[in-house]
């Protein structure tokens, strides 16, 4: 079993997600009944709906992880899916883009960002090479 696919396995046992094609057109998603959370796009490589505030939020910790690729002005996450670690990374940064997208239409309307992700904005690199830079 993939990375990925351990994740969603785990993911779909939570009560407030559903599994739907990504709207991006690639890939399986899960969603909440307002927001596309999570899009598996490929066995190692996950967007994942943060939210602008979250990301602000965050940002120095998610900047320092090799699993996580930030792109600016995005409101999506990547996550590089390589060992258990980095799925139970990706399980705690769901929970946290639950709750972001809880308080945010708790304030303000949804608006759409499933086809906003950033399947093919990204380049993922082998951590070994990344080491190497």
């Amino acid at each position: 079993m993939t990375p990925a696919q351990r994740a969603m396995e785990t993911l779909l046992t939570w009560s407030d997600l559903t599994a739907c094609p990504a709207g991006c057109g690639t890939g399986q998603a899960l969603r909440t009944a307002r927001d596309e959370i999570v899009h598996f796009h490929s066995a190692r490589d996950v967007d994942l709906h943060l939210t602008r505030r979250a990301i602000q939020r965050f940002h120095y910790d998610l900047s320092g992880s090799s699993a996580i690729q930030l792109v600016p002005n995005s409101c999506w996450v990547t996550v590089h899916l390589d060992c258990a670690t980095d799925v139970d990374l990706l399980l705690s940064l769901v929970s946290v883009a639950l709750k972001a997208h809880q308080n945010r239409s708790l304030s303000a309307p949804s608006a759409s960002a499933s086809a906003g992700c950033n399947f093919h904005r990204v380049t993922v690199l082998p951590r070994d090479a990344v080491a190497d830079r």
